[in-house]
């Protein structure tokens, strides 16, 4: 909405060699170009329109309100039109005629993109990420918590911006992993995401593909690259059935909906061996072909195959003549048909990708267990209630420590955190929107008051008393006194094994003179015989 409020026009300066009018005038040379303008395009290298330079592209510049009513965009299908538009033969796959078939489907790049640019709000998100990775050696996959907000490198453009990871269930491997489409707990994720203090949403999805050399494990392979492949085919099928599936509304479309801003990261090898980020999108025209059963993948992982066309009436499926251009080794180019098989490189839409210079993170932390790695990190509610002793949650309504209130404040804002107190229900639904909207307040560590709203819920409440009753008893002889939150940290058995030895010389105390300790094995003889009671050795 922020982009249809504004013109996007590319501002430019005055030319010192060629502008002749006074300051406050305007010529060809310094008037402010479109958003779509090719020269400055190809000037900044810019390979893909965003999606509103786009759609301004193709909006009519006539004032008639009619022509404005219509809506410029279109989205693509390669089905067959059932029932046919004529009515004068039996639907597909009985019968099929030209008003009702797709045309011949000619692959180029998409000239736009949904999503400009991929940041990831902090560093620590990625690396607690690849934690699961470094211990296990197994890939992992996840879901990209963030929102859409404007992004000015580009004219008109839009950034996705990574706020965490949420990571479903799955079973990891060596060289892949197998999980469940569509994930179980996405409605609630969703919803959760929805309440934080600046609306979050589901903006992708990143992967790991990491294989460490044999040489040096701490380097990995450099399989994706220009000679071999970016996205595998059945990567970019997925992607398609992702995107399809994650439609964005749009008003300038014939059906309400256009494209998809679901972005695809994947974390795999540079060429020096290190870890980075890529990040695409497929085009339209690829998710069309999957809507449509016309692709699938191939062993070769670069490439895509078309499937056979098929009339059965329980499978029908229609395929089009499918070309694809290409410069040949003479630097001409060629239209060469897609059957059996293309390039995946016909379907992907780069999007770049970084971080922030000065990184502000809605969720402040990222240390409590993730989700969903059993045998690596359990999420437990214990676990939650001693962290709460250990920052004296229990007392803190009754103390103004500012840097216990910013401790604790930083403790709650985790994303994991909050998705796994949902879960235990000790949080009513109305105090999980009060916690998500009080954790990610830009304000919450400078603001000594910015979680007196959260205390004051009855969930809270509930989380101190248990925090209060599980709290471990401390030996009121035995416990040291002066050590203040030290004693936290100390084991119960520790001060049972101090006050079991106080209680041991307080009854030998009368009899310290008959009590020998043996030179070999320090055991305390209190008989009067002359050899050790435990080794036999002579007392000396």
């Amino acid at each position: 909405m922020y982009w249809r409020s504004v013109d996007g026009k590319i501002p430019r300066g005055r030319d010192s060699r060629f502008c002749k009018h006074a300051s406050n005038g305007m010529c060809d040379y310094c008037m402010p170009l479109e958003p779509y303008d090719a020269a400055y395009q190809a000037e900044h290298s810019v390979k893909h329109l965003s999606y509103h330079a786009y759609l301004r592209k193709l909006s009519p510049k006539t004032s008639s309100s009619v022509a404005q009513a219509l809506p410029p965009l279109s989205p693509i299908s390669y089905k067959v039109k059932v029932p046919c538009p004529t009515g004068n033969h039996s639907s597909w796959p009985a019968g099929i005629c030209t008003a009702c078939q797709p045309s011949a489907i000619t692959l180029q790049s998409q000239p736009f993109r949904m999503v400009d640019h991929l940041e990831i709000a902090s560093q620590d998100i990625v690396e607690r990420f690849l934690q699961a990775w470094r211990a296990t050696g197994l890939q992992r996959f996840g879901w990209l918590v963030g929102r859409y907000e404007s992004y000015d490198k580009v004219p008109m453009g839009i950034k996705a911006v990574v706020e965490a990871i949420y990571e479903p269930p799955q079973e990891g491997e060596l060289d892949g992993l197998t999980l469940g489409i569509p994930w179980e707990d996405e409605h609630r994720i969703r919803e959760l995401a929805k309440s934080a203090a600046a609306p979050l949403t589901i903006v992708g999805y990143i992967f790991t593909d990491l294989d460490p050399t044999p040489e040096d494990r701490t380097k990995n392979v450099y399989k994706r690259h220009a000679q071999s492949y970016f996205v595998s085919s059945l990567e970019a099928i997925f992607a398609a059935n992702i995107q399809k599936v994650n439609p964005t509304p749009s008003r300038s479309s014939s059906s309400g909906a256009f494209g998809s801003r679901m972005v695809t990261a994947i974390l795999t090898a540079t060429e020096d061996g290190q870890v980075d980020i890529s990040a695409y999108q497929v085009s339209e025209q690829a998710c069309a072909m999957v809507d449509a059963d016309m692709i699938e993948a191939s062993v070769e992982p670069g490439v895509v195959r078309v499937k056979e066309e098929d009339r059965s009436q329980e499978a029908a499926r229609y395929v089009p003549d499918v070309f694809y251009r290409y410069k040949n080794e003479y630097g001409l180019e060629v239209k060469k048909s897609a059957k059996p098989c293309f390039p995946v490189e016909y379907l992907l839409v780069n999007v770049t990708h970084g971080f922030p210079q000065s990184p502000n993170p809605l969720f402040r932390s990222t240390k409590f267990a993730i989700e969903n790695r059993p045998g690596l990190e359990d999420q437990q509610v214990e676990t939650v209630l001693s962290s709460l002793h250990q920052l004296g949650a229990p007392s803190l309504q009754d103390t103004h420590d500012q840097s216990k209130h910013s401790e604790l404040a930083r403790w709650l804002s985790d994303w994991h955190l909050v998705a796994f107190l949902e879960t235990t229900q000790l949080l009513s639904p109305d105090d999980m929107k009060v916690l998500i909207r009080t954790v990610t307040s830009p304000r919450l560590l400078e603001d000594p008051s910015s979680l007196d709203g959260f205390m004051k819920t009855d969930g809270w409440q509930t989380l101190i008393t248990f925090a209060r009753e599980s709290a471990p008893a401390r030996p009121s002889s035995s416990a040291p006194t002066n050590l203040g939150a030290m004693d936290d940290e100390i084991p119960q058995d520790v001060f049972d094994q101090i006050a079991a030895e106080e209680a041991a010389r307080g009854r030998g105390s009368g009899s310290s003179s008959r009590i020998r300790i043996c030179p070999h094995c320090t055991f305390e003889n209190d008989h009067g015989g002359g050899d050790c009671e435990v080794c036999g050795l002579p007392l000396g």
